[in-house]
């Protein structure tokens, strides 16, 4: 019964609207919690559920939309716009950061300056003679990655951080955090991953990229990701 509902949610208009895929799923766990708190179970991995949803998937279910890359041209042209105070060194440390280690969003403001320096971090950033070695919690487990340093300063990741730790002062704890309004000083604040795809769709827009599209369709196909898909 529980897997004709779902293909019925499914069904194509004319009994009403379709739901999308992802509806369907929250539906089901409403089902499983609804069962749950009257002390019975739902096995949502029932061969008569799991086939109805895979059947459902495979018709209804749309690919991600795909982001845009960010190569080295563009991330030259990008980290061109930044202004040369506190937020535009943190920025700059970010952009390059990001693309030289292939990180999410959420990885990049989950760093900390050292282990264990704040509860919950997702891992943390060692400066080292060679490079920069970065440590991080996956879902998996933990994983290295490793940041040489590049023949410029300018586009040098390992020299951007150095920087934007030594003006900024930081020496434990989050390493990206945000700035006072008077931009003089840094604050204890972690920035959140959303600053990571402002901070993209905003020098993007400054450095001109993608002339041909509209203003909206650029601000669609560039985000966080766009930093991870040009490595």
């Amino acid at each position: 019964l529980i897997g004709l509902y779902i293909a019925d949610l499914a069904a194509p208009a004319g009994r009403g609207s379709a739901l999308s895929v992802a509806s369907i799923e929250r539906r089901l766990s409403g089902l499983v919690w609804g069962y749950a708190q009257r002390g019975a179970r739902l096995d949502r991995t029932d061969r008569h559920i799991a086939t109805v949803l895979a059947g459902i998937r495979r018709r209804h279910a749309r690919p991600p939309a795909r982001k845009e890359a960010i190569l080295p041209d563009d991330l030259r042209a990008m980290l061109a716009t930044l202004p040369r105070d506190l937020r535009g060194l943190r920025d700059r440390a970010i952009l390059l950061t990001g693309f030289a280690g292939g990180l999410r969003r959420s990885e990049i403001v989950s760093l900390d300056h050292g282990k264990d320096d704040t509860p919950g971090s997702g891992g943390w950033v060692e400066i080292l003679e060679g490079g920069a070695l970065i440590t991080l919690r996956g879902k998996t487990g933990w994983r290295e990655v490793e940041i040489a340093r590049g023949s410029d300063d300018r586009t040098c990741p390992v020299h951007a951080l150095s920087q934007w730790l030594h003006y900024a002062r930081i020496d434990f704890g989050p390493l990206f955090v945000a700035v006072s309004r008077n931009g003089l000083k840094a604050t204890g604040d972690r920035l959140s991953d959303k600053h990571v795809a402002r901070l993209i769709k905003q020098c993007v827009e400054d450095a001109g990229l993608r002339p041909d599209l509209a203003r909206a369709e650029r601000q669609r196909l560039y985000s966080g990701h766009s930093l991870r898909a040009g490595l």
